[in-house]
């Protein structure tokens, strides 16, 4: 990792503490990061339903940022535990577009090459 690349990044998208956090090997950006982030870029996100049931969803995100466009997906399963899904939630559409969101601001902004990861990305993440 680039730390000081890393360090670059959080001053350009003015992260302060409570935005970041370390899991064991990762760093992690939290929610209101993320929309700091978006925000300060001015990304703009458009999102794609490619399946939504009951149990399970992935939405596609399509994510511009100046003359830059990426697609990137985020995906959710309902289970009981987190071993038998990524989410013990009801709300899977939400948490499978809050993970694409994530990822495509990340990857837009540079965070995603230097190995960080959204908190909305995994539920393990979360502190």
């Amino acid at each position: 990792m680039n730390k000081e690349k890393l360090a670059d990044l959080y001053k350009e998208y003015k992260l302060e503490k409570e935005d970041v956090f370390k899991h064991q090997h990762y760093l992690i950006i939290t929610r209101s990061g993320i929309d700091k982030i978006q925000a300060i870029a001015k990304i703009q996100i458009t999102y794609d339903v490619v399946r939504c049931e009951p149990n399970f969803a992935v939405f596609k995100a399509i994510a511009h940022k100046g003359s830059t466009t990426i697609e990137t997906f985020g995906s959710a399963l309902k289970g009981d535990n987190y071993k038998d899904g990524s989410t013990n939630s009801w709300y899977v559409s939400e948490m499978a577009e809050k993970r694409a969101m994530s990822r495509a601001v990340l990857k837009l902004t540079g965070f995603y090459e230097l190995g960080v990861f959204g908190e909305d990305e995994s539920e393990s993440f979360k502190k």
